[in-house]
């Protein structure tokens, strides 16, 4: 969203938006869980896709003496589930770097038996990642909450999450630090907020100081998600929406960035009044979230 989008959303909520700092927030209330999400303020030249960036070196590089490892193509891709409850409201934050993000990673995924053909006798399993140097802890549950088993070429960090076709999962991060993050996350190459191609630069949830956040599905409005579900790769969602490239699915990325919590104001609803059957005076506001995916 540009930048007059963004002050007209900040202005039906009722609070100011600072050009130069100030990121928006939405703080999600979905079973039991807290999450927050952030408005773009940074330039449009910078907007690069975050699918190529992940796979780019992260902060956290490999030891060099670490061969690449195979490349298994997945077999699986994410589809538009279920809904699921999540409601959400604002906060204002700022990104302290906003052009550099304290951690950069992205899990390729597919099924089993492909990892492991692929990894052979130097697989390693582990049930987490860690970012910023173990500020944060990353792990991808199933839909009962036990985690996937992430593989690695032993030594390396070349992460596939083992899935399951048919299985609900959601994205688990645990702070373990006293900063605050934003969090901007993709599927498929997918924004999971936005459903639009993943940026750096796009908005993202808040993990505040100590706090555990759960991303379940891509947000379809302020009160819901659809969860994320493996599935084939023709009935993804990146294969089923204008702004999916089939290229990307089987890859899960995240980009972390440390913030400043502006003040400590009550977090605010989001609100935005509805058009009564006539013009409507702000008609790309409906498509801040991800749109349903169209089957072919």
């Amino acid at each position: 969203m540009n930048l007059h989008t963004r002050k007209a959303i900040a202005s039906l909520l009722g609070s100011s938006w600072r050009r130069d700092a100030l990121r928006r927030w939405l703080l999600g209330l979905g079973l039991g869980t807290g999450v927050l999400l952030v408005g773009c303020s940074m330039p449009p030249q910078n907007r690069d896709s975050m699918a190529d960036e992940a796979r780019a070196p992260a902060p956290m590089s490999s030891p060099a003496s670490v061969a690449p490892s195979p490349q298994a193509n997945s077999t699986l891709g994410t589809q538009w589930g279920e809904g699921r409850t999540s409601r959400v409201v604002n906060v204002d934050a700022t990104r302290i770097t906003p052009d550099r993000p304290q951690a950069l990673r992205s899990m390729r995924y597919t099924d089993e038996a492909s990892v492991l053909g692929a990894l052979g006798a130097n697989a390693d399993s582990q049930r987490s990642v860690l970012l910023d140097d173990g500020k944060i802890e990353w792990s991808v549950l199933d839909g009962s909450g036990r985690p996937l088993p992430i593989y690695t070429t032993r030594g390396g960090d070349d992460y596939r999450v083992a899935g399951r076709h048919g299985e609900r999962y959601e994205l688990v991060y645990v702070n373990r630090s006293q900063r605050n993050y934003e969090l901007v996350a993709t599927v498929d190459g997918l924004d999971v907020l936005s459903g639009q191609p993943g940026s750096t630069s796009a908005g993202g949830y808040l993990l505040r100081a100590g706090e555990r956040l759960r991303i379940e599905g891509f947000r379809k409005s302020n009160e819901e998600v659809a969860t994320f579900r493996f599935s084939t790769k023709d009935n993804a969602y990146a294969s089923n929406t204008p702004a999916g490239n089939p290229r990307n699915i089987g890859v899960i990325g995240t980009a972390l960035f440390e913030v400043r919590i502006a003040d400590a104001r009550p977090a605010q609803p989001v609100t935005r009044p509805a058009p009564r059957g006539g013009p409507d005076a702000f008609p790309a506001d409906q498509g801040r979230y991800a749109q349903p995916p169209q089957y072919r």
